[in-house]
């Protein structure tokens, strides 16, 4: 059984969450404030956790530094904050998505499905090689792209975020956090060099470089690999 933490202050919708979660047979544990969760956390080993950043007794994004300390469980970020820095600073912290207040039970479902998929299907590939997808292969180990049987040259800046990308599935990957591990993190305000490496390397990777398929802009927040 999937087991999963929320981490609320609402009892209503610890409640409705509960029951949606419930019927579709994850166990639950619910956890007022922050320090609760992060007891429950350790004692309970969820398999994914959804969390509230508005909490009575600390700021939801302490509570993602404190999980990412001693864990890669996947963390869903539940919250009525919609501006983008609040979304960066908790992805940045090591949130794996973000879901706005409001929100339909069936995205949140879908979204919680593929966390927990992802997380699952790491094991099978702990130190992945080689990743392919329909249209090109990334050998991780040789540092070479391949693309209709031809080594597609890039250059050291244009590898390094491939490899960022193409290590974390589905993850968002915040501007800041691409550009500090790629530039410095006195670059990490130029926006505008992430997106003329992106271009480049969707020229030379995507069937369509205007509608892509495997590098997808998260306008305003960042960048994910779909493979």
């Amino acid at each position: 059984m999937t087991r999963v933490l929320v981490v609320e202050d609402d009892p209503q919708l610890v409640r409705a969450l509960a029951l949606n979660l419930q019927a579709r047979k994850y166990g639950v544990d619910a956890a007022p404030d922050g320090a609760t969760a992060l007891r429950l956390a350790a004692a309970r080993q969820p398999d994914v956790v959804l969390l509230d950043l508005g909490l009575p007794d600390m700021d939801g994004v302490d509570i993602i530094k404190g999980l990412r300390g001693w864990s890669r469980m996947p963390i869903l970020v539940l919250s009525a904050r919609q501006g983008s820095d609040e979304k960066v600073a908790a992805l940045d912290a090591g949130a794996d998505d973000y879901i706005t207040k409001p929100f339909s039970m069936n995205e949140l479902l879908a979204r919680l499905r593929a966390a927990v998929r992802r997380t699952e299907d790491a094991p099978l590939v702990p130190e992945t090689t080689l990743v392919e997808t329909a249209d090109f292969s990334v050998d991780l180990l040789a540092k070479k792209v391949v693309r209709d049987g031809r080594d597609v040259r890039l250059t050291p800046t244009e590898w390094h975020l491939l490899e960022i990308l193409v290590t974390n599935p589905g993850r968002l990957i915040t501007q800041k956090h691409l550009l500090q591990e790629v530039w410095g993190v006195s670059q990490s305000s130029k926006t505008n060099y992430l997106r003329v490496y992106m271009a480049q390397l969707r020229r030379k990777l995507e069937t369509d470089p205007s509608h892509p398929r495997y590098l997808i802009t998260e306008p305003g927040m960042g960048y994910r690999f779909e493979g």
